[in-house]
């Protein structure tokens, strides 16, 4: 009998257990392993030459991405799937020009760094596929090289994205043409499907139309907005009816983040 009792106290608690992790989005993204690459900036010192940018984002500052973004190469850019994916980099191996300490920067991928084939790889075409390259806001660049360096060998690694608050949908369009952009996303960071449900409809899957901007042709006027977005790591996030059925084009509606 105590043997018994013990049994099924202990299935309480494993079903107990089970009950809350399916209630939460299951498993923590961790990143990747460190890479060698090259970085340079651009924006000037306040970064203002950083706002918009191929990924859709808008005022970088107000959407809460500032100052800590870079532009990727080709082979990092993944014709914008990389949108929102966040990096840690170190400048290496350049004693004359990286701080001392190697002290680590983490940013957000929010632009696109086209090739220059009019340039050699190595000299002037940095972002030439099949470099792995970063285009830094300059006041991210200057926490870990010289100005006068003008590119720098770095060391990077996805991380894991830390952001305040839900993930944000942002409904632009009009009645037959429905554009979400998708921001502020933790976790992995770059969202690679999305759907959308109304109350009258079942779940439909969006496409990605370019950066982070989503599109779908269904008339959703009138309806409540439910968001499921699926990120790299194929971890999901379901965001129900978090727009009401009076919702606006324009308007910004706040749902569930990843957990990091």
């Amino acid at each position: 009998m105590a043997m018994l009792g013990l049994m099924l106290c202990l299935l309480t608690i494993l079903t107990g257990w089970t009950t809350i992790s399916e209630a939460r989005i299951p498993g923590v993204y961790s990143g990747g392993g460190w890479e060698t690459a090259h970085a340079t900036f651009y924006g000037g010192s306040d970064a203002s030459g950083t706002m918009g940018g191929a990924c859709g984002y808008g005022n970088l500052y107000s959407q809460g991405y500032g100052v800590n973004t870079a532009a990727l190469s080709t082979a990092l850019f993944n014709n914008g799937f990389s949108c929102g994916a966040c990096f840690e980099l170190k400048c290496a191996s350049d004693p004359k020009w990286c701080h001392s300490g190697s002290p680590s920067i983490f940013v957000t991928a929010t632009n696109f760094c086209p090739p220059n084939f009019a340039q050699p790889s190595d000299n002037g075409g940095w972002c030439n596929p099949p470099r792995p390259h970063f285009d830094l806001a300059m006041p991210m660049f200057l926490k870990i090289a010289e100005y006068r360096a003008g590119i720098v060998p770095v060391s990077f690694r996805r991380v894991p994205c830390r952001k305040r608050g839900g993930i944000r949908f942002t409904i632009n369009g009009f009645r037959y043409f429905n554009l979400v952009l998708v921001t502020n996303v933790a976790g992995a960071g770059n969202i690679v499907r999305l759907s959308v449900k109304g109350t009258r409809t079942s779940w439909m899957s969006m496409s990605r139309n370019w950066g982070q901007n989503w599109q779908s042709n269904s008339v959703l006027v009138g309806q409540a907005l439910s968001f499921r977005v699926a990120a790299s790591d194929r971890r999901s996030s379901t965001s129900w009816n978090i727009a009401p059925a009076h919702w606006q084009f324009g308007q910004t509606f706040t749902g569930k983040n990843f957990r990091v």
